[in-house]
C-alpha cells in the first residue's frame, strides 16, 4: 500500500468511526477528504513537502482538521488520534467496508456481538450461523452477506482500470526515459481496456536490455521482484498487482505487441486468418509460410515494426485494441468496415456533477472551475434529490434557489457554461422524485434508481420504463445500478428498457467511475443498435472524478461507439438545440 493509499484508508476510516457514534459533520468530511487523497495520489505528498499544512489546505477536498492529520501522517508515519480509535475499536474497518451493505453501524453490531475484526472473523461467523441470530438480521441477512462477501472474494484477484492505468501510464514514462529505449508501451487486458486488470503487460524495445530491466526492478512502484532476466522480468508493484516486462528487437516489435494486445480468442481468429492467407503470426513475427512433406513450417521473416504493417499485410483495417475480443471485428476489418470510433478527448460537457448542495466536496463554481481546468466546455449540476435526505437531497425549492445561483454564475463565467439539471430518484413505483414542474424549468434530467435493488425483473423493468416514458425524461443514469466486486446488477429486461429509451428518445448513461463502469461495453453495443443515443460522465463528486472521462470512452468504444452516438460530443448550443427539439415532439 503506498503512503496516499494509507493516508485514504486512515480517513476513511475515521468516516466510518464517526458515524457509528452519530457524530455529526465529520463522516462526510473524512469522506471526502479521503477520496480526494485517492484521486490526487502522490500530489498529496508533494503539497507537503512544498509547505506543509498551509499548502495541504489548498487541495480539493482538505480542511485544517484533515490536513493537520495529512501533516503529521507525513512528518511521523502515523495519527496519533487514528492509533487511539484502532485501540478502542480493533476492527479492519477499511476490509470490511468492501462488502456491499455493509455500513458503519452493521460492522459495529458484528464487532459488539461477535467480535468480527476482520474479513476472516466475517467467514467464521457466517460459517457457525450466529449472524442470523442477532437482533434486526435474520437469515435473509446471513444469506445475503454470504452472498456479497463471495463477489467481493471473487473479484479481488483483479483491480479496477481507473486505478490501475494511472500507475501504468508511470511506469511507461519512466521506462521510456532510459536511453536507448525505442519505444515501450503496455499491452494486454490495460491497453484493451478492459474494466478490471489481472496484470500489467509491457513492452519496450532496446539494444540494451539487461540496462532497461535493472531499472524496472527498481522503479520505485515495485514492492518485490519475482523473476529478473535478460530480455523478461516480473515483479509485485505496491498496489497489489503483477507487472511483467518483455524487451524485444525493434524489427519484431509490432507482431510481439499485437500477440500480446489481443486477447486468446482474436489472436487465434487472426492467426487462422494468416494460414488462409499464406502466412504464419506468433509472438516473433510474420512469416511466410512454407510446406515440407506435408506439413506447415514458418519460412522467411516479414518485418513489422508496427500492429498496423500486420494487418496490412493481411489486407485487413487494424482493429482499435479495445475491440480485439475474438467477435466481429475480424470480419469487419476483413471488409474495411470498422467502425471510425469515438476519440479520446471527444468529451466537451459532463451531464452528471454533484455539487456540496448535497453529497460534492466542492460549490458550483469551484467544480465548473476544474471541469474547465481539464478542458471542458460545460457542466450540469446534478444534486440527488429529496428521497436521498441523508445526503442533503434537494427538494423543489433547493432547486429553484440552486437554480438562480447558476444564472448568477453564467453571468460572470468565460468559456464556459453550467447547466441546471438534477440526479432524480426513480421511486418503487416508477414515479419521480420531483414535481413536474420542478422538472420542466431544467436543462437536463437524468433519473436514477438508488433502492429497493432486488425487485422481481418484470416489476423492475415496469419500473424503470415508467420513470423513462416521463416527458421530462432526458437521460438514465447507471442504468444496471451494478458497483463492481460489491453489487450485482438489477434484474432488467435491457431489451425492453432500451426499446423504452429508443420510443421515448431517452439517453443511456455510461457511468466513467471505476467501480461502476454502467453500462457495460455489450449494453451500450445493444443500444446504438436500437439507435439510443449514449451520454459519458463522469459521476463527479470531487474535481478529480472528472479524470476518469476517459474511462468511459474506452467502455463507449469497447461497444462500438463513434462520435456521432454520444450526446456529450455536442457543443452547449448543439445540445440545447437537441433538447429543445426532443421537447416538442
Amino acid at each position: 500500500m503506498t503512503k496516499y493509499q494509507e493516508l485514504a484508508k486512515i480517513f476513511f476510516e475515521f468516516s466510518y468511526w464517526h458515524e457509528m457514534n452519530n457524530v455529526a459533520f465529520k463522516p462526510r468530511a473524512y469522506q471526502i477528504a479521503s477520496e480526494a487523497v485517492t484521486g490526487l495520489g502522490d500530489e498529496v505528498e508533494a503539497a507537503w513537502r512544498k509547505g506543509g499544512v498551509k499548502e495541504l489546505k489548498k487541495l480539493p477536498g482538505l480542511g485544517q482538521k484533515t490536513a493537520e492529520k495529512a501533516d503529521e501522517f507525513f512528518r511521523t508515519g502515523h495519527v496519533k488520534e487514528y492509533e487511539q480509535m484502532k485501540k478502542k475499536f480493533p476492527v479492519d474497518i477499511w476490509g470490511l467496508s468492501r462488502i456491499e451493505g455493509l455500513g458503519p453501524k452493521h460492522i459495529k453490531e458484528l464487532y459488539q456481538h461477535l467480535k468480527v475484526k476482520n474479513l476472516d472473523g466475517l467467514k467464521r461467523a457466517l460459517a457457525s450461523g450466529k449472524i442470523k441470530s442477532l437482533p434486526r438480521w435474520g437469515e435473509k441477512s446471513q444469506e445475503r452477506l454470504s452472498r456479497q462477501l463471495q463477489m467481493m472474494v471473487e473479484a479481488s484477484d483483479r483491480q479496477l482500470l481507473g486505478y490501475v492505468l494511472p500507475v501504468a501510464d508511470k511506469i511507461v514514462t519512466e521506462l521510456s526515459k532510459i536511453p536507448g529505449v525505442s519505444r515501450c508501451t503496455y499491452a494486454g487486458s490495460i491497453r484493451r481496456k478492459q474494466e478490471t486488470i489481472g496484470d500489467i503487460d509491457l513492452l519496450a524495445t532496446s539494444k540494451d536490455p539487461r540496462k532497461v530491466m535493472d531499472a524496472f526492478v527498481s522503479l520505485p512502484q515495485v514492492e518485490t521482484v519475482h523473476e529478473k532476466g535478460k530480455t523478461r522480468s516480473s515483479v509485485r508493484l505496491k498496489i497489489g498487482i503483477d507487472a511483467d516486462l518483455r524487451v524485444v528487437p525493434d524489427n519484431v516489435y509490432g507482431a510481439t505487441l499485437q500477440y500480446f494486445t489481443g486477447d486468446k480468442k482474436h489472436n487465434v481468429m487472426l492467426r487462422e486468418y494468416a494460414l488462409s492467407k499464406g502466412y504464419t503470426l506468433n509472438e516473433y513475427g510474420l512469416f511466410t509460410l512454407i510446406r515440407k512433406k506435408g506439413k506447415h513450417e514458418s519460412g522467411k521473416l516479414i518485418v513489422c515494426k508496427t500492429e498496423e504493417e500486420i494487418y496490412e499485410k493481411l489486407k485487413m483495417e487494424t482493429p482499435p485494441p479495445e475491440l480485439r475480443v475474438g467477435g466481429e471485428e475480424i470480419a469487419a476489418a476483413q471488409k474495411h468496415k470498422l467502425p471510425n470510433l469515438i476519440p479520446y478527448g471527444s468529451i466537451k460537457g459532463d451531464f452528471q456533477v454533484q455539487t456540496d448542495w448535497s453529497d460534492g466536496a466542492l460549490s458550483i463554481l469551484d467544480m465548473a472551475k476544474e471541469a474547465k481546468k481539464r478542458g471542458l466546455d460545460y457542466m450540469v449540476v446534478t444534486d440527488h434529490t429529496k428521497s436521498l435526505a441523508f445526503i442533503n437531497g434537494l427538494d423543489e425549492k433547493r432547486l429553484a434557489r440552486q437554480g438562480k445561483e447558476i444564472d448568477k454564475l453564467n453571468k460572470t463565467l468565460k468559456g464556459f457554461t453550467i447547466l441546471k439539471g438534477t440526479e432524480c430518484d426513480v421511486h418503487k413505483d416508477g414515479s419521480l422524485d420531483l414535481s413536474d414542474e420542478a422538472l420542466a424549468k431544467l436543462d437536463w434530467v437524468g433519473i436514477s434508481i438508488h433502492s429497493h435493488f432486488k425487485l422481481p425483473r418484470a416489476e423492475q423493468t415496469k419500473r424503470l420504463v415508467k420513470a423513462i416514458s416521463h416527458k421530462y425524461v432526458d437521460c438514465v443514469f447507471h442504468p444496471t445500478c451494478r458497483i463492481i466486486g460489491k453489487r450485482e446488477p438489477i434484474d432488467l429486461d435491457m431489451d425492453e428498457v432500451i426499446a423504452a429509451a429508443k420510443k421515448y428518445n431517452v439517453a443511456l448513461e455510461i457511468n466513467s467511475f471505476p467501480e461502476r463502469s454502467d453500462l457495460r461495453d455489450v449494453l451500450v453495443r445493444a443500444a446504438i443498435r436500437a439507435g439510443v443515443k449514449i451520454t459519458i460522465n463522469s459521476d463527479a463528486h470531487a474535481p478529480e472524478h472528472f479524470d476518469f472521462l476517459p474511462l468511459g470512452i474506452a467502455i463507449a468504444r469497447r461497444g462500438w461507439a463513434t462520435k456521432a452516438d454520444v450526446l456529450n460530443t455536442k457543443s452547449v448550443k448543439e445540445l440545447l438545440a437537441w433538447k429543445a427539439k426532443k421537447r416538442k415532439k
